[in-house]
């Protein structure tokens, strides 16, 4: 079988890196499109060998970075400008700067496109980040492009993991206390985006999936899965105080972006929306859904706080 070559946008980022690890273990050919300025290192080690050098921002630099000769048969998408991974970073990256890769990606004739997308992204109007992500998928859709969007729920790892120092302590720090919602543990986004990218059939192209556990938690049923799978208590305890959340933040909103986009973001889930609608779909493309005790097993393992 012909081994499948894909580029992988966003790579030195934590779940681009681990997409592209993913990738490598299904036997894709992966090449890293980085910045001059890249730290090329953990990428290396883990196996990726090829690299390309291109910005969001740059249409030339996309053009190059993505042209006919490198044969790319899809490309996965992680970068987000809101999250200001890289310095330069800001919100037109996710807008202005996606319009430019879909673009570039049309024009060289790769085949497929794997976007990270936000769950239920389409009705988070008012919440910035989470609505440019809905805007790239009609871009995508209006420019004809072949693609599959993966719409991710929170994470329950964080960048950096904040979880683990304060679980050895029994506690489980959490955005959202009250109120369910749709999670995910990036190592299964990873899975499902590398298995988008080579291993799908062509008909779930041009299709947006909700990809997620079997069930959304809130805070407390989190921690009681904790609680399980350690065996000793857990409690849920807000990440930010919740003063700050209802107070501080929203003033600091006035001044910045970022922090008023949070605000609203906050403000969105606990409307109950952020949950999948359709676990069918993901089910029939990557198998069962993982339960939210034993993806918390999983998590526990991976990070050797249970054996």
């Amino acid at each position: 079988m012909e081994t499948k070559k894909v580029v992988v946008v966003g790579a030195t980022g934590s779940l681009g890196g681990r997409i592209a690890k993913a990738l490598i273990d299904q036997g894709a050919e992966v090449t890293a499109m980085v910045r001059t300025t890249s730290n090329r290192s953990k990428l290396e080690k883990m196996g990726v060998r090829n690299f390309v050098i291109g910005d969001l921002m740059s249409k030339e630099s996309l053009r190059e970075a993505l042209s006919h000769g490198h044969g790319f048969n899809a490309i996965v998408v992680s970068a987000a400008g809101y999250t200001k991974h890289t310095k330069g970073d800001n919100p037109k990256t996710d807008t202005i700067g996606y319009q430019n890769l879909v673009d570039a990606v049309k024009e060289a004739g790769i085949p497929r496109f794997v976007l990270i997308s936000i769950l239920e992204c389409d009705k988070a109007v008012n919440v910035p980040h989470f609505y440019n992500k809905y805007l790239v998928e009609k871009y995508l859709e209006q420019k004809q492009q072949p693609f599959i969007a993966l719409r991710a729920g929170a994470f329950l790892d964080q960048t950096p993991d904040f979880i683990i120092p304060k679980i050895t302590k029994g506690i489980l720090p959490v955005f959202f206390k009250r109120g369910e919602y749709g999670t995910i543990y990036t190592q299964d986004l990873a899975r499902y985006a590398a298995m988008a990218a080579i291993s799908l059939p062509d008909s779930a192209l041009n299709s947006s999936v909700d990809v997620g556990w079997s069930s959304p938690v809130d805070g407390d049923s989190l921690a009681k899965a904790f609680s399980k799978v350690l065996d000793r208590p857990v409690k849920a305890q807000p990440a930010i105080p919740p003063f700050f959340t209802k107070v501080v933040m929203p003033l600091m909103g006035v001044f910045n972006s970022n922090v008023n986009d949070m605000v609203k973001m906050i403000k969105w889930v606990k409307t109950g929306l952020y949950i999948s609608r359709n676990t069918q779909k993901q089910k029939d493309l990557f198998g069962d859904l993982p339960t939210v005790e034993e993806a918390v097993r999983r998590y526990c393992r991976d990070n050797n706080l249970v054996s």
